[in-house]
């Protein structure tokens, strides 16, 4: 299943994307993430066009937890060493924006950049899980992220990164989460990002140094997980900061960003009010 949300005369909605490219949407009002409800609801109305839709994010993540340097080339791009561990940080869930909104770069930003990841959907309670193969039993499906950063903030203005991370309009999640039965394999994703439409990532989830599961049972050692909690897995090389010269996003610039089977975003840059 292909799920998402739309804005309607009705307020937000859930709906499905059906296989011939239009739109279905659930009875009620968009609900918390639940996926065993959502497979129980019948799609009403007429089905809409896609293209045209008022896309929202595909769900409001209770948390959105992140990972650094989770690609070697990524880490080599910033003259940083592979990690033993997995590198946490947060993004808070008013950083999410929908897959076609426009992202805002902060007052004071300078060096706001990209970040094309693959995102985990959360789907049953997980904490302390026994081993990784346990850990794919919680995960609902996988949805693209763009995990947007200010990195003056990040990395110029001390402290930990997450000022450079959590900035309104932060994190473009969707179009659409991709049930986990859709993906036979999470380590063989292929995902990229263009500027401009120039292509400056193209990349595979193979490439990750800690995979899916690895990540799931992990982090359920350190905090709880719930449905609809969203992993954002890491970014391979090709950001802005890796770039020589270094090339930041200013407004009027636009980002698509894409992966096999998880749709596209396209977001525009605009300045902060």
């Amino acid at each position: 299943m292909r799920l998402l949300r739309i804005h309607t005369d009705d307020g937000l909605r859930d709906a499905v994307l059906a296989d011939d490219g239009r739109v279905l949407t659930l009875p009620g009002a968009a609900e918390p993430f639940d996926l065993d409800r959502l497979r129980e609801r019948e799609a009403v109305g007429e089905p809409l066009d896609f293209e045209t839709v008022k896309l929202a994010a595909p769900l409001s993540p209770g948390k959105i937890v992140c990972v650094g340097l989770n690609y070697a080339d990524h880490a080599a791009e910033g003259g940083q060493a592979a990690p033993a561990e997995p590198i946490l940080f947060m993004k808070a869930p008013d950083t999410v924006v929908g897959a076609r909104d426009d992202v805002v770069i902060p007052r004071g930003g300078e060096k706001t950049d990209w970040e094309v990841e693959l995102g985990v959907v959360i789907g049953r309670t997980a904490a302390y899980l026994a081993d990784e193969a346990s850990a794919m039993e919680h995960v609902a499906g996988y949805v693209l992220v763009n995990d947007v950063s200010e990195r003056h903030f990040q990395l110029e203005r001390g402290g930990q990164w997450d000022k450079g991370k959590n900035s309104a309009t932060f994190c473009p999640l969707g179009p659409w989460i991709l049930t986990a039965d859709e993906v036979p394999d999470p380590q063989a994703i292929k995902l990229g990002l263009d500027v401009n439409g120039e292509a400056l990532q193209d990349s595979s989830t193979a490439e990750m140094i800690f995979g899916v599961a690895r990540l799931v049972h992990y982090i359920s050692q350190f905090m709880t997980l719930y449905p609809g909690d969203v992993i954002s897995t890491g970014t391979p090389a090709g950001v802005g900061a890796g770039q020589k010269p270094p090339r930041y996003l200013r407004a009027g610039d636009v980002l698509r960003v894409w992966a096999d089977g998880l749709g596209e975003q396209r977001n525009q840059l605009v300045a902060a009010p």
